[in-house]
């Protein structure tokens, strides 16, 4: 088990846009495997339930997420229900993840492992359709909606260099910045 550091705002590095990962032999390399067992480890000890590459300092596009109470459908169907309640039970891993799909809308409460101790409403699509690779470099595609598809689209603008507070009114946001940098300045 390795843990990585969380980046945290304002550093620099989660305003760039993530690169894409090449595919490796069909699959993906191993250092992108072990960069995904590492932020795995990092989202559940910072008891998070998604994490982005950027947040630990890598520039792939990587994302790790596990929701709670999750319902989703993907190539394997169906979720069981006492998988469902596990940590892990719902570890998604997308490699490369592209929405193809969004639907509806909804606001959501939202927090960050990078900005810590703020949240705010934040609107996304209720329903999307995301399609991406998994660890073997296979096509994944999931349909996800309310709490899941939110984590999802949270995480995918980490990668694209987006906080969640990029997505609040310029007052609110230019408020939690400043009180962002200064609680930085204060340590």
């Amino acid at each position: 088990m390795a843990l990585l550091e969380v980046l945290k705002y304002p550093d620099p590095r989660l305003k760039k846009r993530a690169d894409e990962v090449i595919r490796v032999d069909g699959g993906v390399d191993g250092e992108i495997k072990k960069l995904v067992s590492d932020m795995v480890d990092t989202m559940y000890f910072e008891k998070g339930i998604g994490l982005a590459a950027n947040q630990v300092g890598s520039d792939k596009r990587v994302i790790v997420l596990d929701v709670p109470e999750a319902r989703r459908q993907e190539r394997y169907g169906d979720i069981t229900e006492e998988k469902r309640h596990k940590k892990g039970g719902n570890l998604i891993v997308f490699v490369n993840p592209v929405v193809v799909e969004a639907s509806g809308e909804l606001k959501n409460e939202e927090g960050c492992l990078s900005v810590p101790g703020v949240t705010s409403e934040v609107k996304r699509a209720s329903s999307i359709v995301v399609r991406g690779l998994d660890l073997e470099g296979v096509e994944l595609e999931i349909r996800a909606e309310g709490l899941l598809a939110v984590a999802i689209q949270h995480e995918m603008d980490h990668i694209d260099g987006k906080l969640f507070i990029d997505r609040l009114s310029r007052i609110k946001r230019d408020i939690i910045k400043r009180k962002l940098k200064k609680s930085v300045g204060a340590l």
